[in-house]
């Protein structure tokens, strides 16, 4: 597991796609949490997902930190 990208997703940062509407994120309330669930938006759908499987999502999609459009840059 990439421990970079864990660190970010435990700062707030925001990973995605705007052109294709995929984010990928860890809620305020799950930071700090023994096992946050991080969260992945596509379209109008959201679900939760593990931190393993947020990290795998962002190196697979080659997601970057981006401008959320509700959250903006930082979902806490």
């Amino acid at each position: 597991m990439s421990k970079i990208l864990t660190e970010q997703l435990e700062a707030g940062f925001i990973f995605g796609d705007a052109s294709t509407e995929e984010y990928v994120y860890m809620p305020g309330g799950e930071i700090g949490a023994s096992d946050p669930l991080c969260v992945i938006e596509k379209g109008n759908s959201c679900n939760d997902i593990s931190l393993e499987e947020a990290i795998d999502l962002i190196l697979r999609l080659t997601l970057r930190p981006v401008r959320h459009p509700r959250l903006g840059t930082k979902s806490c």
